[in-house]
């Protein structure tokens, strides 16, 4: 049941991981650059994003306490 419980959340991580980097990224964009629209920021906090749900997902499963 520990297993089925920590496994269950990895879509809520990963997504979550996701849609931050993606929420932070459309912030500074929209800060920084009123005038322009270029999804720069968005675009490279999106990509930290994807790779901070996978290294999320990466650890958990070399995780041996199972």
């Amino acid at each position: 049941m520990k297993m089925v419980s920590i496994f269950g959340t990895v879509g809520i991580h990963v997504s979550a991981c996701v849609f931050i980097g993606l929420g932070m990224g459309y912030y500074l964009d929209h800060k920084l650059f009123k005038d322009k629209t270029t999804p720069w920021f968005t675009l490279i906090f999106l990509g930290f994003g994807i790779f901070a749900g996978f290294k999320h997902l990466y650890t958990l499963s070399k995780r041996k306490d199972f």
